[in-house]
């Protein structure tokens, strides 16, 4: 009783420890940081509280170029309406591709407006394709800018934000380049070649000609602005924000990492490589020339109001003689991340682990390999929910040897149920006992009373692994099953609460228990009562418990995790019955 008592107050303890850790080392830094951030933003703002117009990007006094900030009032009107009033007040030219479409503003010469052809919203078919650019003035901008600054205004004025370009052509294809040109005045002719493929990397050939009479030092430079930090699904288990890779290292940042970084910055070099801003499934990535070293950053201000991330590089010093010509060539990714392209782009065009920016984890040698099987049963057969209970039937066939003579032992276990009841009740008052008891038993029998553990604990890694897949892989997204899962990523959308859609009711997202998490809480339930019921009536009760709190866990979890765990099970159920059998347990289920 004592012991029981100590161990009790042991555990309220423990679990006040860890609440107040947990206050002082997390939750109290994060208000004073959330704080101080109010604090900034209320200093931004302007003055007068009227609405500030579009502003120019220009770029630093040194070679560090920067863009200017967005408007810090959003006007009441409907996100998309803004967006087209602001596209249609730029000349622009039409980028048209199988995967994307946009237009380049001619001011300016910046990509910001990007959408894809292939992705929506929301699974339904009428919904709104995926936005990946805005411009500025737009509801939450993001944008892209490749230019050329100099070490000293000898040079002359650099292209910005009010440049406007000429356009050789009125639109962008994979077959139709297009050329921009610009004069100075004073005596540097800049020229900039837009080159995309049918995926969603854009080659940009930049030019300058001196047709003056001194030499001017230029740098090149890029950087992609986002205004406004975007919905993010918080899951540890996820990136989202800004990525690169520098020396062959893959790096990662928060957006909060920006904003606790001293004067919101965090600096890097490299040869070679990318930076970039990746979502969950989506990446805009800058991709300076791979045999070059670049310094780059990753910023954060707050400019009226609002919160403002920028990743940028700028290239070594380039010097144009006069009569002479100079031309770098960086490329700009920005859509989707399907692993076969981002492979492709890792391997034809040397871009240094790209394929990263899929974040499969630090067990990325277990993960990417399962989407590739996961991918070539696809191939085979069409549809994603059936590569998953192939795949199931593939890892069950690999641990059938383990299985077999884990379900052997259970089986042992089962038929010395009697015997063991028989011990509970003649030592129901002395656990000690009991306990010496039970190995006594279990040594004479040779049974083992943690073989049942074993099958489960081996698939443990490949139900994680395919969790990964399922919730980075934009291939998973939108995938349908059959019925009513339309979507393999995202969790079955009945729920017994409404009777399955019968009633017309929405239930709230706690009470989201779809009928595949039931089905699969069903056969834990059956596979449960194959296995010999734990000889303590307390840990019999809560094992009892176990099918009821899974369902109620997965049912938050992807459709396709669940119903690859559910033929998990069922196929686990039927190869422990014909076991138990052939080893002689007259009523398996008892």
């Amino acid at each position: 009783m004592f012991s029981d008592q100590r161990n009790l107050i042991l555990a309220i303890v423990l679990s006040l420890s860890i609440l107040l850790a947990f206050e002082f080392f997390y939750n109290s830094p994060r208000l004073q940081r959330e704080a101080a951030r109010q604090q900034a933003i209320e200093q931004s703002l302007p003055q007068t509280g009227s609405e500030t117009g579009t502003p120019s990007a220009g770029h630093a006094p040194s070679v560090r170029p920067q863009s200017g900030s967005a408007p810090g009032i959003r006007p009441q009107v409907s996100t998309g309406e803004l967006r087209a009033k602001q596209l249609e007040q730029s000349q622009r030219i039409t980028i048209e591709s199988p995967k994307l479409t946009g237009t380049l503003a001619l001011t300016g010469g910046q990509l910001d407006d990007i959408l894809l052809r292939n992705y929506r919203d929301q699974v339904e078919a009428g919904s709104a394709n995926i936005t990946m650019l805005s411009p500025v003035g737009a509801p939450h901008p993001y944008y892209v800018k490749l230019g050329w600054t100099a070490s000293d205004e000898s040079a002359g004025k650099m292209p910005a934000s009010d440049t406007m370009w000429q356009a050789s052509t009125n639109k962008l294809t994979p077959q139709t380049p297009v050329t921009l040109t610009w004069d100075n005045g004073n005596g540097l002719r800049f020229e900039r070649t837009i080159e995309l493929d049918p995926d969603y990397m854009f080659t940009v050939k930049q030019r300058v000609k001196n047709n003056g009479t001194t030499a001017a030092t230029l740098y090149p430079y890029g950087f992609i602005a986002r205004i406004d930090e975007p919905p993010t699904l918080g899951f540890f288990i996820l990136h989202e924000g800004p990525i690169g890779v520098f020396n062959d290292t893959l790096e990662e940042h928060d957006y909060d990492d920006l904003e606790d970084a001293t004067n919101g910055r965090i600096e890097v070099n490299s040869t070679g490589g990318w930076i970039g801003i990746t979502d969950q499934y989506w990446l805009t990535a800058l991709v300076p020339d791979q045999e070059q070293a670049f310094s780059g950053s990753f910023n954060h201000t707050i400019q009226e109001g609002r919160d403002r991330y920028q990743v940028d590089y700028i290239g070594g010093g380039q010097v144009v003689e006069p009569g002479a010509t100079i031309e770098t060539v960086n490329r700009v990714f920005v859509g989707a991340k399907e692993v076969e392209v981002l492979d492709h782009y890792r391997d034809q065009l040397g871009v240094s682990n790209f394929d990263k920016s899929v974040d499969f984890g630090w067990f990325y040698f277990m993960t990417k390999p399962l989407f590739y099987v996961i991918a070539y049963f696809y191939e085979l057969l069409g549809n994603f929910g059936l590569a998953i209970l192939l795949l199931t039937v593939i890892v069950k066939i690999i641990f059938f040897p383990l299985a077999n003579k884990s379900y052997r032992a259970l089986s042992g276990m089962k038929k010395l149920q009697p015997e063991m009841m028989k011990l509970r009740d003649r030592y129901k008052d002395d656990r000690q006992r009991l306990n010496q008891e039970m190995m006594a038993l279990y040594k004479k029998e040779g049974a083992n009373p943690l073989a049942g553990c074993l099958p489960i604990a081996v698939q443990i890694p490949v139900f994680f692994a395919l969790y990964k897949v399922l919730f980075v892989s934009i291939e998973m997204r939108h995938a349908p099953f059959y019925g009513w899962v339309k979507d393999l990523s995202a969790p079955d959308p009945t729920s017994i609460f409404n009777l399955f859609g019968l009633i017309p009711w929405d239930p709230p997202s706690l009470l989201m228990i779809g009928l595949w998490p039931i089905i699969m809480g069903g056969s834990m339930f059956l596979q449960q009562k194959l296995n010999p019921a734990p000889p303590d009536p307390i840990q019999a009760k809560v094992f009892m418990l176990l099918p009821f709190f899974f369902t109620i866990l997965l049912a938050a979890f992807p459709a396709g995790l669940v119903i690859y765990w559910t033929w998990n099970n069922i196929l686990s159920i039927a190869q422990q019955w014909v076991i138990m059998k052939r080893e002689g347990v007259v009523n398996p289920v008892s």
